[in-house]
Protein backbone atom coordinates (compact mmCIF):
# COMPACT_ATOMS: atom_id res chain seq x y z
CA UNK A 1 0.00 0.00 0.00
CA UNK A 2 1.52 3.21 -0.96
CA UNK A 3 1.18 5.92 1.07
CA UNK A 4 -2.06 7.67 1.20
CA UNK A 5 -3.28 11.37 1.43
CA UNK A 6 -3.78 12.36 5.73
CA UNK A 7 -7.42 13.74 4.32
CA UNK A 8 -8.78 10.70 2.47
CA UNK A 9 -7.70 8.47 5.90
CA UNK A 10 -8.92 11.54 8.07
CA UNK A 11 -12.39 11.72 6.29
CA UNK A 12 -13.04 8.06 6.21
CA UNK A 13 -12.48 7.80 9.86
CA UNK A 14 -14.61 10.71 10.45
CA UNK A 15 -17.53 9.16 8.48
CA UNK A 16 -16.94 6.14 10.50
CA UNK A 17 -16.05 7.65 13.99
CA UNK A 18 -13.19 5.76 14.86
CA UNK A 19 -9.77 6.89 15.52
CA UNK A 20 -6.57 6.84 13.28
CA UNK A 21 -3.39 6.35 15.81
CA UNK A 22 -1.09 8.94 15.28
CA UNK A 23 2.51 7.82 16.71
CA UNK A 24 5.38 10.37 17.31
CA UNK A 25 8.33 7.81 16.38
CA UNK A 26 11.84 7.92 17.53
CA UNK A 27 13.95 6.10 15.39
CA UNK A 28 14.41 3.23 12.56
CA UNK A 29 12.98 0.74 15.41
CA UNK A 30 9.93 2.32 16.51
CA UNK A 31 8.53 3.37 12.90
CA UNK A 32 9.46 -0.26 12.32
CA UNK A 33 7.54 -1.47 15.29
CA UNK A 34 4.20 0.68 14.98
CA UNK A 35 4.38 -0.41 11.33
CA UNK A 36 4.17 -4.06 12.25
CA UNK A 37 1.42 -3.49 14.84
CA UNK A 38 -0.33 -1.55 12.26
CA UNK A 39 -0.38 -4.38 9.91
CA UNK A 40 -1.17 -7.04 12.30
CA UNK A 41 -4.32 -5.46 13.67
CA UNK A 42 -4.95 -4.65 9.61
CA UNK A 43 -5.29 -0.67 10.51
CA UNK A 44 -4.35 2.56 8.78
CA UNK A 45 -1.68 4.90 10.92
CA UNK A 46 -0.15 7.89 11.16
CA UNK A 47 3.63 8.20 11.31
CA UNK A 48 4.74 11.61 12.94
CA UNK A 49 7.79 13.34 13.80
CA UNK A 50 8.68 15.76 16.00
CA UNK A 51 10.96 19.20 15.00
CA UNK A 52 13.52 17.92 17.20
CA UNK A 53 13.70 14.26 15.75
CA UNK A 54 14.12 16.15 12.00
CA UNK A 55 16.97 17.96 13.03
CA UNK A 56 18.58 15.28 14.38
CA UNK A 57 18.72 12.90 11.76
CA UNK A 58 18.49 15.07 9.07
CA UNK A 59 15.66 15.66 6.80
CA UNK A 60 16.52 13.52 3.75
CA UNK A 61 18.14 10.56 6.06
CA UNK A 62 15.08 10.51 7.83
CA UNK A 63 12.64 10.72 5.22
CA UNK A 64 15.24 7.36 3.58
CA UNK A 65 14.78 5.40 6.72
CA UNK A 66 10.94 5.90 6.38
CA UNK A 67 10.61 5.36 2.91
CA UNK A 68 12.88 1.48 2.71
CA UNK A 69 9.93 0.66 6.06
CA UNK A 70 7.10 1.57 4.42
CA UNK A 71 7.81 0.11 0.81
CA UNK A 72 6.39 -3.16 1.66
CA UNK A 73 3.67 -2.40 4.29
CA UNK A 74 0.45 -3.89 3.01
CA UNK A 75 -1.65 -1.14 5.07
CA UNK A 76 -2.46 2.82 4.15
CA UNK A 77 0.39 5.32 6.17
CA UNK A 78 0.50 8.61 6.48
CA UNK A 79 3.82 10.62 7.37
CA UNK A 80 3.19 13.77 9.18
CA UNK A 81 5.19 16.74 10.69
CA UNK A 82 4.02 17.05 14.33
CA UNK A 83 4.13 20.05 16.02
CA UNK A 84 5.85 22.74 13.62
CA UNK A 85 6.30 26.76 14.22
CA UNK A 86 9.22 26.85 11.58
CA UNK A 87 8.24 27.79 7.87
CA UNK A 88 11.44 26.77 6.68
CA UNK A 89 10.76 23.34 8.57
CA UNK A 90 7.65 22.99 7.12
CA UNK A 91 8.77 24.03 3.13
CA UNK A 92 11.92 21.46 3.98
CA UNK A 93 9.60 18.49 4.82
CA UNK A 94 6.74 19.12 2.33
CA UNK A 95 9.45 19.35 -0.87
CA UNK A 96 11.17 15.96 1.11
CA UNK A 97 7.95 13.75 0.96
CA UNK A 98 5.97 14.38 3.68
CA UNK A 99 2.48 14.34 3.02
CA UNK A 100 0.97 16.65 6.04
CA UNK A 101 2.00 18.99 8.43
CA UNK A 102 1.20 20.74 11.73
CA UNK A 103 2.31 24.30 11.29
CA UNK A 104 1.85 25.27 15.01
CA UNK A 105 1.39 29.40 15.09
CA UNK A 106 -0.52 28.96 17.95
CA UNK A 107 2.14 31.98 19.82
CA UNK A 108 1.39 34.32 16.96
CA UNK A 109 -2.01 36.34 17.05
CA UNK A 110 -5.18 34.92 15.34
CA UNK A 111 -5.21 37.21 12.46
CA UNK A 112 -1.52 36.47 11.76
CA UNK A 113 -1.86 32.74 12.39
CA UNK A 114 -4.82 33.12 10.31
CA UNK A 115 -3.03 34.40 7.52
CA UNK A 116 0.64 31.86 8.02
CA UNK A 117 -1.73 29.14 7.87
CA UNK A 118 -3.58 30.14 4.76
CA UNK A 119 -0.35 30.35 3.15
CA UNK A 120 0.95 26.97 4.16
CA UNK A 121 -2.35 25.47 2.89
CA UNK A 122 -1.31 26.76 -0.27
CA UNK A 123 2.44 25.45 0.21
CA UNK A 124 1.21 22.22 0.69
CA UNK A 125 -1.22 21.69 -1.90
CA UNK A 126 1.37 22.15 -4.95
CA UNK A 127 2.52 18.84 -3.00
CA UNK A 128 -0.27 17.53 -2.74
CA UNK A 129 0.15 17.50 1.39
CA UNK A 130 -2.53 18.52 3.80
CA UNK A 131 -2.21 20.67 6.86
CA UNK A 132 -3.24 20.36 10.62
CA UNK A 133 -3.96 23.84 12.31
CA UNK A 134 -4.21 25.20 15.28
CA UNK A 135 -4.69 28.51 17.31
CA UNK A 136 -4.70 27.31 20.88
CA UNK A 137 -1.42 25.65 22.05
CA UNK A 138 -1.95 22.45 23.87
CA UNK A 139 -0.29 22.95 27.65
CA UNK A 140 2.59 20.78 28.29
CA UNK A 141 6.36 20.73 26.73
CA UNK A 142 7.13 17.91 24.30
CA UNK A 143 10.34 17.58 21.99
CA UNK A 144 11.60 21.02 23.59
CA UNK A 145 8.19 22.37 22.34
CA UNK A 146 5.13 23.95 24.00
CA UNK A 147 4.43 25.54 27.28
CA UNK A 148 3.07 24.53 31.06
CA UNK A 149 1.17 27.64 30.93
CA UNK A 150 -2.53 27.33 29.72
CA UNK A 151 -3.58 28.64 26.66
CA UNK A 152 -6.26 31.32 25.70
CA UNK A 153 -9.32 29.58 24.64
CA UNK A 154 -10.93 31.35 21.59
CA UNK A 155 -14.24 31.50 20.88
CA UNK A 156 -16.33 29.34 18.62
CA UNK A 157 -16.84 31.76 16.30
CA UNK A 158 -12.99 32.40 15.88
CA UNK A 159 -12.04 28.86 16.13
CA UNK A 160 -14.77 28.22 13.20
CA UNK A 161 -13.73 31.31 11.11
CA UNK A 162 -10.15 29.93 10.92
CA UNK A 163 -11.33 26.34 9.70
CA UNK A 164 -12.99 27.95 6.77
CA UNK A 165 -10.76 30.84 5.78
CA UNK A 166 -7.52 28.56 6.28
CA UNK A 167 -9.03 25.56 4.60
CA UNK A 168 -6.83 23.21 6.95
CA UNK A 169 -7.72 20.17 6.78
CA UNK A 170 -7.84 18.72 10.41
CA UNK A 171 -7.77 20.83 13.65
CA UNK A 172 -6.02 20.63 16.85
CA UNK A 173 -8.49 22.36 19.27
CA UNK A 174 -7.35 22.68 23.10
CA UNK A 175 -9.81 21.30 25.31
CA UNK A 176 -8.36 20.56 28.72
CA UNK A 177 -5.87 18.03 27.03
CA UNK A 178 -1.99 18.48 27.84
CA UNK A 179 1.04 16.48 25.79
CA UNK A 180 2.82 14.30 28.72
CA UNK A 181 1.63 12.57 32.02
CA UNK A 182 -1.48 14.37 33.27
CA UNK A 183 -1.05 15.15 37.33
CA UNK A 184 -4.25 14.83 37.99
CA UNK A 185 -7.64 13.42 35.89
CA UNK A 186 -8.19 15.95 33.08
CA UNK A 187 -11.86 17.51 32.91
CA UNK A 188 -12.43 17.76 29.06
CA UNK A 189 -14.91 20.19 26.80
CA UNK A 190 -16.18 17.08 24.85
CA UNK A 191 -18.49 19.39 23.86
CA UNK A 192 -16.34 21.23 21.80
CA UNK A 193 -15.09 18.54 19.83
CA UNK A 194 -18.87 18.05 18.95
CA UNK A 195 -19.67 21.57 17.84
CA UNK A 196 -16.56 22.19 15.77
CA UNK A 197 -17.40 19.48 13.55
CA UNK A 198 -20.68 20.18 13.24
CA UNK A 199 -20.13 23.80 11.90
CA UNK A 200 -17.06 22.96 9.89
CA UNK A 201 -17.39 19.20 8.82
CA UNK A 202 -13.94 18.84 9.12
CA UNK A 203 -12.09 16.31 11.46
CA UNK A 204 -10.50 17.09 14.82
CA UNK A 205 -7.14 15.81 16.21
CA UNK A 206 -6.93 14.80 19.98
CA UNK A 207 -3.64 16.29 21.39
CA UNK A 208 -2.24 14.92 24.51
CA UNK A 209 -3.40 11.41 24.53
CA UNK A 210 -1.81 9.36 27.16
CA UNK A 211 -3.38 9.08 30.54
CA UNK A 212 -6.75 9.77 29.21
CA UNK A 213 -9.21 7.14 30.26
CA UNK A 214 -10.55 4.32 27.64
CA UNK A 215 -13.88 6.23 28.57
CA UNK A 216 -12.69 9.53 27.27
CA UNK A 217 -10.91 8.44 24.06
CA UNK A 218 -14.18 6.57 23.10
CA UNK A 219 -16.47 9.40 23.55
CA UNK A 220 -13.99 12.33 21.73
CA UNK A 221 -13.61 9.35 18.55
CA UNK A 222 -16.87 9.36 18.35
CA UNK A 223 -17.85 13.33 18.08
CA UNK A 224 -15.01 13.43 15.60
CA UNK A 225 -11.47 13.31 16.68
CA UNK A 226 -10.69 11.34 13.95
CA UNK A 227 -6.68 11.74 14.67
CA UNK A 228 -5.36 10.59 17.80
CA UNK A 229 -1.90 11.30 18.59
CA UNK A 230 0.27 9.13 20.76
CA UNK A 231 4.14 10.35 21.90
CA UNK A 232 4.21 9.87 25.68
CA UNK A 233 3.60 6.35 25.84
CA UNK A 234 5.67 5.14 22.90
CA UNK A 235 8.77 6.59 24.75
CA UNK A 236 7.80 5.39 28.05
CA UNK A 237 7.02 1.91 26.67
CA UNK A 238 10.40 2.08 24.45
CA UNK A 239 12.56 3.42 27.38
CA UNK A 240 11.15 1.94 30.13
CA UNK A 241 11.43 -1.87 28.18
CA UNK A 242 14.99 -0.66 27.61
CA UNK A 243 15.46 -0.03 31.33
CA UNK A 244 13.68 -3.80 33.00
CA UNK A 245 16.55 -4.95 30.26
CA UNK A 246 19.28 -3.22 30.98
CA UNK A 247 18.85 -3.88 34.55
CA UNK A 248 18.63 -7.14 33.94
CA UNK A 249 21.72 -7.79 32.11
CA UNK A 250 23.58 -6.12 34.46
CA UNK A 251 22.78 -8.16 36.98
CA UNK A 252 23.27 -11.26 34.54
CA UNK A 253 26.73 -10.09 33.25
CA UNK A 254 25.09 -10.90 29.71
CA UNK A 255 25.56 -7.78 26.86
CA UNK A 256 23.12 -8.78 23.90
CA UNK A 257 21.89 -5.80 22.04
CA UNK A 258 19.94 -7.67 19.21
CA UNK A 259 18.12 -9.18 22.18
CA UNK A 260 17.22 -5.70 23.73
CA UNK A 261 16.55 -4.44 20.23
CA UNK A 262 13.72 -7.20 20.12
CA UNK A 263 12.62 -6.76 23.67
CA UNK A 264 12.21 -2.64 23.00
CA UNK A 265 10.40 -4.15 19.10
CA UNK A 266 8.10 -6.09 20.93
CA UNK A 267 7.17 -3.62 23.88
CA UNK A 268 6.64 -1.36 21.39
CA UNK A 269 4.33 -3.17 18.84
CA UNK A 270 2.07 -4.33 21.94
CA UNK A 271 2.05 -0.34 22.72
CA UNK A 272 0.70 0.20 19.51
CA UNK A 273 -1.73 -2.71 19.10
CA UNK A 274 -3.89 -1.62 22.20
CA UNK A 275 -4.30 1.79 21.39
CA UNK A 276 -5.22 0.90 17.57
CA UNK A 277 -8.03 -1.40 19.12
CA UNK A 278 -8.63 1.35 21.57
CA UNK A 279 -9.27 3.98 18.69
CA UNK A 280 -11.20 1.35 16.74
CA UNK A 281 -8.71 1.25 13.97
CA UNK A 282 -8.51 -2.76 13.71
CA UNK A 283 -10.13 -3.99 9.86
CA UNK A 284 -10.22 -0.20 8.81
CA UNK A 285 -7.07 -0.71 5.90
CA UNK A 286 -8.28 -0.67 2.67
Amino acid sequence: MPVVAMKEMLDRALAGRYGIAAFNILNDLTIEAVLAAATEENAPVILQTSVKTVRAYGRRQLFGIFEALVRDVPVPVTLHLDHCPHRDVISDCLAGGWNSVLFDAHELDVAENLRQTTEVVAEARRTGAHVEGEIEGIQGVEDDLGSDEASRIQSLEVAVDFIKRTGVDCFAPAIGNAHGQYRSAPVLDHQRVSDLVEATGVPMALHGGTGLSDEQFTDLISRGCAKVNISTALKESYLKESLRFLKAAEAQGKWDPPALFTAQRTAVIEMAKRHIRLFGGSGRAW
